[in-house]
């Protein structure tokens, strides 16, 4: 049985925080055992609420593995937060600026140190009504096909019902439930090669890891996805 990573201080006090705050809702865990208990991977899920990256973090956590998010850099410099989120190792992302590639920079180290990275491709929570998924950028295609690790897809549902990022309404009665959903890691073999920048196969890579993500969802919502993301031609 592998052994759980060590994170230190900071990475104790946000689980002495965050396991209590995420147990108001019921939390129900599909294929986690896919995520590997030692080296480097990285996992790719959809945004739907803020609370999305403590549940998910608690996720992580209970895999018995340190966590490492790209988060805004603006979140440095929240009080008390911004210290537990640079002492345990997360990565601040400076968008619209010229420091914005160090934040991909960091993120390729800590796949290389054995590290697991976790990201939104979406960026943002969805904009759609409905919930699912919108068009992503390509920052994680290009962690996936320039580091050959396990990329894995997950799906979560239940955090927006909790707290809905756009009304801000806070709702933690009745119980909900949270739930998620971990895919086989993807095989990304075939673009691993060749021109890994390649701005058409960033977007093809994107679409392969964000399809079978919103697959995924779907089996959680027992729901069919829409044929096309919010933002896309239909």
């Amino acid at each position: 049985m592998a052994r759980r990573e060590k994170g230190g201080f900071w990475v104790g006090l946000a689980a002495a925080v965050f396991y209590p705050l995420t147990g108001i809702a019921r939390r129900v865990y599909v294929g986690d055992e896919k995520v590997p208990r030692q080296g480097p991977a990285l996992l790719v899920l959809n945004h739907i609420s803020h609370l999305d990256p403590v549940v998910d973090a608690v996720f992580v956590h209970r895999a018995k593995r340190v966590p490492r998010f790209l988060g805004k850099e603006s979140l440095t410099r929240v009080p008390v937060f911004g210290k537990v989120f640079v002492g345990s190792g997360q990565i601040p992302v400076s968008r619209g600026s010229a420091a914005a590639g160090d934040s991909l920079k960091a993120a390729h180290q800590a796949l290389q140190e054995g590290k697991i990275v976790v990201i939104y491709p979406e960026g943002t929570i969805t904009k759609d009504p409905a919930g699912w998924p919108k068009e992503s950028f390509t920052g994680a295609a290009r962690l996936a096909i320039q580091n050959d690790v396990p990329v894995i897809p997950i799906a979560r549902w239940g955090t927006s019902q909790l707290f809905n990022g756009y009304t801000k309404k806070f709702t933690p009665f009745p119980r909900k439930t949270i739930t998620h959903s971990v895919g086989d890691p993807l095989d990304l073999s075939a673009f691993r090669g060749g021109n890994t920048r390649s701005a058409s196969k960033l977007r093809e890579v994107t679409k392969v890891m964000m399809d079978e993500v919103t697959r995924l969802l779907g089996e959680i919502r027992h729901e069919e996805p829409p044929t096309a993301k919010p933002g896309e031609p239909t």
